[in-house]
């Protein structure tokens, strides 16, 4: 994917190169800018999408227990430092009348990673969703993530993972079916 402006970001790359007294002609370093730009195009590919639109399409359906998908690997930049932090992202919904395809939850989550982020705003970003979108009775978030941002510059500490969560509707009121959610969420790793 190409962003919008590829060749302010090849101009930004070079200024970089420069200001940390690099010779951006040099052989090594001549394609650079223009590979960076597209990575940014790749990277950043989520601001120029609609993550409500993958659930769009819903299957009218009585059931009335938890759709969880665990283990959804992502990607994303931090916005503090422009570095990526990866991980897993758990996502379950009680549906209300209506489910919606496996794959579109890893694609509301690809899509919402996919774009200068927090981790924590990232988490709700897909519960608020899936309340909104599913009409679900409940929506339950959990991200675990390495963030380079924190493992190879500052206190540099690799092997941390960040953990955050999202709990909306039964998932928050009914302490039974949170206690059940985060079994099966977490695979009992609590």
């Amino acid at each position: 994917m190409t962003p919008k402006n590829q060749k302010q970001i090849e101009t930004a790359v070079r200024t970089i190169l420069q200001a940390v007294g690099e010779d951006p002609d040099r052989e090594g370093l001549v394609g650079t800018p223009v590979r960076v730009a597209k990575m940014y195009g790749e990277l950043f590919a989520g601001l120029g999408t609609d993550p409500a639109t993958h659930l769009d399409v819903t299957f009218n359906e009585q059931y009335d227990e938890m759709v969880i998908l665990r283990d959804i690997s992502f990607y994303s930049m931090c916005e503090h430092h422009l570095l990526p932090f990866m991980g897993k992202a758990h996502v379950a919904y009680l549906p209300n009348g209506k489910v919606v395809g496996l794959s579109k939850l890893a694609r509301v989550v690809e899509d919402f990673a996919r774009r200068p982020q927090l981790q924590e705003r990232l988490t709700s970003q897909i519960a608020d969703l899936l309340m909104e979108r599913l009409d679900a009775k409940g929506a339950a978030v959990i991200i675990e993530a390495s963030h380079t941002c924190m493992t190879i510059r500052g206190v540099k500490k690799p092997g941390a993972t960040m953990v955050t969560s999202a709990i909306r509707g039964q998932f928050r009121t009914s302490p039974a079916t949170r206690s059940e959610a985060m079994d099966l969420l977490t695979g009992g790793r609590r």
